[in-house]
C-alpha cells in the first residue's frame, strides 16, 4: 500500500515554534509558508494559524504564501537600539552605579542600557565581581583593575550577542548574585517582557537567584509588551528610568518598588 508521509503535527511547543518564526522573519525579512512547513515539520494549516497569531500581535505581516517582517533587519535593529535614547541610557547607567556596593557580586546582561553600566563601571571606584552572559560586556570590563568578571558559557544568540540555553542556566546556579541589572523590552503592570523565549528564560533564572533586582528602563519601554514574559512586576526591587511617568509611578507604588528618575540633564557621579 502506498502511503504518503505526513509531517508530525506538533514537533515542538507552539510558542517555541512561533518565536523561531519571528526570529527567521526578522533575520531574513520574509519567509514562505512552504519553507516553514518543511523546517518545522508541521502542516500548512498549523503554520497559517501560527502566522495569524503572530500577525495579531503585530510581529509580522501575512502575505500570499508567506509573511514579511514589520521590523528592519535585526542587525540594523540592534545598532538602532544601541544609539536610540543614548543620553537617557547614559543617565540611567550612572544612576545605577549608585546602587552598587563595595565587594558586591553583580549580574549584567546584554541589554543596551545595561551595557552602558559596564562602560561606566570604572567610575564607581568599587571592587566588584561581575557575572555576565554578554561577551561584549566581558570585553569592556576585562582590563578594569577593580573588577573580577565571570562569563557564562552557553549558546551565543548572534542576534543579541547574549549567551543563553541549558549550559548558561546550569552555570548560573553556581554563583551568588547580590544585585542583578536586567534589561527588558517592555514593562507593564503585568510584568517584564522581551522578544526571545531563551533570553526570557535566562533573565527569569537570574531574577530568581538574585538578592536584589534592578531594572534600568528608558521611558520608551514603559507600557510596552513584548513576545516572551520574563517575570511579574512584583519581582522587581528598583526601577531606574529617565522620565517621570504617572503609570510607572502608580505601578511602583502599588508593588512597593523603589523608583529612581535619572534626568539626562543631571548626569554625574
Amino acid at each position: 500500500m502506498n502511503t504518503k508521509h505526513r509531517p508530525h503535527e506538533e514537533p515542538i511547543f507552539a510558542d517555541e515554534r512561533q518565536q523561531q518564526i519571528v526570529d527567521l522573519i526578522v533575520a531574513r525579512g520574509k519567509v514562505r509558508t512552504a519553507q516553514l512547513t518543511t523546517l518545522f515539520g508541521v502542516t500548512e494549516p498549523t503554520l497559517r494559524k501560527d502566522l495569524s497569531v503572530l500577525e495579531e500581535r503585530g510581529l509580522l505581516k501575512r502575505t500570499h504564501g508567506g509573511a514579511v517582517s514589520v521590523r528592519p533587519p535585526r542587525e540594523q535593529e540592534v545598532a538602532n537600539r544601541a544609539a536610540h535614547n543614548a543620553e537617557a541610557k547614559q543617565a540611567i547607567a550612572l544612576a545605577c552605579l549608585q546602587e552598587i556596593g563595595e565587594r558586591d557580586a553583580i549580574f549584567l546582561d546584554g541589554g543596551t542600557t545595561v551595557f552602558q553600566i559596564a562602560r561606566n563601571l570604572e567610575r564607581s571606584g568599587r571592587y566588584v565581581t561581575v557575572l555576565t552572559n554578554a561577551p561584549a560586556v566581558a570585553e569592556i570590563i576585562a582590563d578594569l583593575p577593580t573588577v573580577t568578571h565571570v562569563l557564562l558559557g552557553g549558546y551565543l544568540r548572534r542576534i543579541s550577542g547574549s549567551l543563553v540555553g541549558p549550559l548558561a542556566l546550569e552555570n548560573l546556579t553556581r554563583f551568588t548574585i547580590n544585585t542583578a541589572f536586567i534589561g527588558v523590552g517592555g514593562l507593564s503592570e503585568s510584568g517584564c517582557t522581551v522578544a526571545d523565549l531563551n533570553e526570557a528564560q535566562l533573565k527569569a533564572a537570574v531574577i530568581a537567584q538574585a538578592q536584589r533586582v534592578i531594572l534600568p528602563l528608558d521611558h520608551t519601554k514603559v507600557g510596552t509588551v513584548d513576545f516572551a514574559r520574563v517575570c511579574g512586576i512584583d519581582e522587581i526591587d528598583v526601577v531606574v528610568t529617565d522620565q517621570e511617568n504617572l503609570y510607572l509611578q502608580k505601578w511602583c507604588s502599588s508593588h512597593n518598588i523603589r523608583l529612581v528618575v535619572a534626568s539626562p540633564t543631571s548626569q554625574g557621579m
